[in-house]
């Protein structure tokens, strides 16, 4: 049974908050899981204590067991000290496309024109 450790999404629309699970991979996102680790609620501020809550020894129970995490839990358990930090690739998804830059070098250009005119 392949395991994971991942985010079930409960709370009404546009007020998300997850519970934190250990759940067999082939389960749908917010269906049945084996347990619940944790709380996530993304509304709180970032510095907030009450943010991120799980039960550090369940977690790591499962872990050893063999359970893999998500990427955001990853990312929980890379805060919280239990996993080692992972270099993670950047995809340069922010940067504007080929068309987007070349319009802003020729607005450059069009502004720099009148100044050296002068």
């Amino acid at each position: 049974m392949a395991m994971k450790i991942r985010l079930a999404r409960g709370g009404s629309k546009k007020r998300p908050h997850y519970s934190i699970v250990a759940a067999d991979s082939r389960m749908a996102r917010d269906g049945r899981f084996i347990e619940k680790l944790g709380i996530y609620n993304p509304l709180l501020a970032k510095d907030s204590e009450d943010r991120v809550r799980m039960d550090m020894d369940r977690v790591q129970h499962w872990l050893e067991q063999g359970a893999q995490p998500t990427d955001r839990v990853a990312r929980f358990l890379e805060a919280a000290g239990i996993r080692p930090k992972k270099d993670r690739a950047n995809l340069k998804k922010g940067e504007p496309g080929k068309k987007a830059t070349q319009r802003a070098a020729d607005r450059a250009a069009k502004a720099a024109a009148p100044a050296e005119a002068e």
